[in-house]
């Protein structure tokens, strides 16, 4: 069984995270907004568990639990937020939410 470094592990969450950054800024798609927040988030966790296992101590593991749950409901409220944002402007486009103004 091979062991990872924790500056590898840190490296790769922190290129994920960014990716997920990236994705938020460039992309104007509500659907693919939500998917780079939950890579950020999911990155954020692989630094928790990164950090956890270096020290030995499960925390980075709860820590991860609970941003899993912070994910689900993310998700969850998202995703109804997407389908009354798709039925009302029949597009996913995040410009379009400038119309909720008027």
């Amino acid at each position: 069984m091979t062991t990872v470094s924790m500056e590898t592990g840190l490296l790769v969450a922190a290129v994920l995270f960014l990716l997920g950054f990236l994705g938020v800024m460039v992309r104007r798609d509500v659907l693919f907004m939500l998917m780079s927040i939950e890579v950020m988030l999911n990155a954020a966790g692989l630094a928790f568990v990164v950090a956890g296992a270096r020290w030995s101590q499960p925390d980075g593991q709860v820590m991860f639990l609970f941003i899993l749950a912070t994910a689900a409901a993310e998700a969850s409220v998202g995703l109804a937020l997407l389908i009354q944002f798709s039925r009302r402007f029949k597009t996913l486009d995040v410009d379009a939410a400038s119309k909720l103004r008027g």
